[in-house]
């Protein structure tokens, strides 16, 4: 019987397959430098940055520096808060919670999740909210998957993480969490919906 629901952030709790992608195009729109000339400044931090290993702040000046430009440190928490929000998602994960414990575990960025999470408030409807720059581990393995088991006090086989994509869904399910593949770019609230129905009736 699943008692305990997991959510991914991004690709399912957002309309943007990815952080990313959200962040690079924000940015663009401040500086007018195009998408792909960011990431390349950009991208060689990233799985560090995910990991919790390095900060924006420290290597903001490496990024402007690849640019050849200055652009302010403050665009970036613009550009966070520009997030799109899959607002019918959230709102049935805040139904759920009447039924289930509802948690969060994401490849994430600490300061990225951290504005996010007091501008829509998610720590009202996430507990826990795992983000991989904090604990160190990413989905590609099971320690953060313990990790947010053991901070919701949820065992694994009661457990559900929804994620967008395949590869994140195999860490949790080796250590014997159920998983669903949901995609909040291509498919809506109702579609999750009846997903979750299929599951828990034939759990």
């Amino acid at each position: 019987m699943i008692k305990t629901l997991f959510f991914d952030f991004d690709g399912v709790l957002t309309t943007d397959p990815s952080g990313s992608a959200t962040t690079l195009r924000a940015l663009a729109e401040q500086s007018g430098l195009d998408e792909q000339v960011l990431w390349a400044a950009i991208e060689p931090f990233n799985r560090d940055l995910i990991l919790g290993h390095i900060t924006h702040a420290r290597i903001w000046p490496d990024v402007c520096a690849r640019l050849g430009t200055e652009i302010p440190f403050e665009h970036l928490t613009t550009a966070f808060l520009q997030t799109p929000i899959h607002q019918p998602v959230l709102a049935l994960a805040r139904e759920l919670r009447a039924e289930f414990a509802i948690g969060m575990i994401t490849d994430n960025k600490s300061d990225r999740m951290d504005v996010i999470v007091r501008q829509h408030r998610l720590d009202e409807v996430f507990d826990p909210i795992v983000v991989s720059a904090e604990v160190g581990h990413s989905k590609r393995g099971a320690a953060i998957f313990r990790e947010a088991l053991r901070r919701a006090g949820a065992e694994a086989r009661t457990s559900l993480f929804i994620d967008n994509t395949l590869r994140n869904l195999y860490g949790a399910a080796a250590i014997g969490m159920k998983t669903l593949l949901f995609d909040g770019t291509t498919e809506g609230a109702a579609e999750l919906r009846s997903a979750l129905q299929l599951i828990f009736t034939s759990d």
